[in-house]
């Protein structure tokens, strides 16, 4: 007989061993009742992936780091290869999401991957995931908040910049996104439509009305134009992949609809489909428009020192000649992307809440709670939430110290990417009977998919935490590398402390064919 009891967040669960029809999967602890509604249909769940990366619109924001290191081929042939590298990631992924759909994807695939030392892989890997995914849901309340006060900077020049207005605003983008995950959470999947269309119908409107307004670089500049030196960093290949980092963050986060599987219907098809579609749309379209932004950019150095803090605000008043013109343009991609704070805030509370029910952190019993009335993991909310407003109060002390908050982000995503996928490959290598088939394969290719998946995914990883400026000093530094550092050892002490007594590994249950 196997032992029933009740958990701390109302469901029935049972130990006892499930297997795939290949013996894949050792044992595990079979959830027996489904907690959270399943509400997102295919539509939804593409809007919402495609809508979560809004890459075209970050990737605005990010421009000067391309700018400042490598100039426009940079640009252009780095949003290709953050493409395709993205990409052969997003469909490794799948493959391991078609398997099990869960919100709490990484943790859980290592776990089941990992041919040794499982339990502690996956507790580290839930805490590197869960921390990146904290540090990635405040980058659209500070581009969002500091690019209002660069709008108002070039209607006002006499204005000045002030720090802790920037955190007041990341707090006032951030209150409306949190009210919608609590109060109104049936129509998010209506929002995400409607974000969707936005996302995809706000672009050409956009480029349009610059290619119709802008003078027109020649394809030279576009294509071939390479800048170095300006930064200090001399080498080619390192001014390259240093500036890589404005066209890497827009696209991290692929994952992003996997922790939102338990509310998508059929979500070992749809899921799968979806990060795979978002993925790609977003490449294309963020191609489509750094592309237009480039040819249609004027003076090269007043863009990138922009008393507005944002190239892309100066870029756009050169093409319009227009103030109103520019703030329209601007909130054109700030829109979208405020609302795919929605969906950021909605995929880490489930991420969080997941890693909670499985008792990775501490106070587990009261962040697991679903809430009865709300039907969302509001206690996992509140603490996402509340993280966001914590990491803007360092915007006060230092711009620097929070840009490296963000390039943690990215950072810690990739790392969280790779260990599944080394597992993975170890797998493949080793034991392939135990992998099992899931509804969505890469086939033969699956092996040289995965491989090219951590290769990118290593690269990218390898040079986030450079400085983007040598000589590097207090207030240039990229303290991603350090912060990543301390989170992976504070990971490793809450092991030691608490998790091996508490950790069993991820709970799982079995899927119905309906779901």
């Amino acid at each position: 007989m196997q032992e029933e009891m009740e958990m701390k967040s109302g469901s029935a669960v049972r130990s006892g061993p499930v297997r795939s029809g290949n013996g894949g999967y050792e044992s595990v602890t079979v959830r027996e009742k489904q907690q959270l509604e399943r509400y997102l249909n295919f539509f939804s769940s593409v809007a919402f992936s495609a809508c979560l990366l809004a890459t075209w619109e970050s990737a605005g924001g990010s421009l000067q780091a391309g700018l400042y290191n490598g100039g426009p081929a940079a640009i252009v042939y780095g949003i290709i290869l953050s493409t395709l590298g993205n990409l052969a990631i997003a469909c490794s992924l799948a493959e391991l999401a078609s398997l099990h759909p869960t919100a709490g994807a990484q943790y859980h695939w290592s776990y089941f991957l990992a041919p040794r030392g499982r339990r502690f892989i996956s507790f580290f890997q839930g805490w590197v995931t869960v921390f990146s995914w904290a540090a990635l849901v405040c980058i659209a309340p500070y581009f969002i908040g500091t690019q209002i006060q660069g709008l108002v900077v070039l209607a006002y020049p006499e204005y000045e910049l002030v720090r802790w207005r920037s955190t007041l605003l990341m707090w006032a983008v951030a209150i409306i996104p949190v009210g919608i995950n609590i109060f109104a959470r049936r129509i998010l999947g209506a929002i995400e439509v409607a974000a969707g269309i936005m996302h995809v119908v706000f672009l050409p409107v956009t480029i349009a009305v610059l290619v119709i307004l802008a003078p027109r670089n020649p394809n030279e500049y576009v294509w071939e134009t390479f800048v170095g030196g300006l930064s200090g960093w001399e080498n080619f290949g390192a001014v390259f992949s240093v500036g890589l980092l404005g066209v890497i963050t827009p696209l991290a986060g692929v994952d992003g609809v996997i922790h939102m599987a338990e509310e998508v219907k059929n979500a070992k098809v749809v899921v799968p489909r979806s990060m795979i579609y978002g993925t790609l749309i977003n490449g294309v379209m963020a191609f489509g428009y750094l592309i237009a932004v480039l040819y249609c950019m004027g003076d090269y150095v007043e863009a990138l020192t922009s008393a507005t803090g944002y190239p892309i605000i100066t870029i756009v008043y050169q093409a319009t000649g227009s103030k109103p013109a520019t703030y329209v343009l601007m909130a054109l991609g700030m829109l979208p992307g405020w609302i795919a704070l929605f969906n950021g805030l909605a995929s880490v509370t489930r991420l969080t809440w997941a890693f909670a029910r499985d008792n990775g952190l501490p106070f587990s019993d009261f962040f697991a709670r679903v809430d009865p009335t709300y039907k969302i993991p509001l206690r996992a909310l509140f603490l996402v939430a509340s993280c966001i407003f914590a990491l803007s109060f360092i915007v006060i002390g230092s711009t620097a110290a929070f840009n490296a908050i963000l390039s943690l982000s990215t950072l810690g995503l990739y790392i969280s990417y790779l260990i599944p996928l080394v597992l993975l490959v170890v797998k493949r290598l080793t034991a392939p009977q135990d992998i099992p088939q899931g509804t969505f394969s890469l086939g033969k290719l699956g092996l040289p998919m995965n491989l090219v998946a951590i290769l990118f995914a290593t690269y990218f990883a390898i040079f986030l935490p450079f400085p983007s400026t040598l000589p590097v000093t207090a207030e240039n530094m990229n303290y991603a590398g350090p912060v990543l550092g301390f989170v992976m050892l504070f990971a490793c002490g809450d092991w030691i402390v608490r998790g091996r007594h508490k950790w069993e590994g991820p709970t799982m249950r079995p899927y119905d064919r309906t779901e």
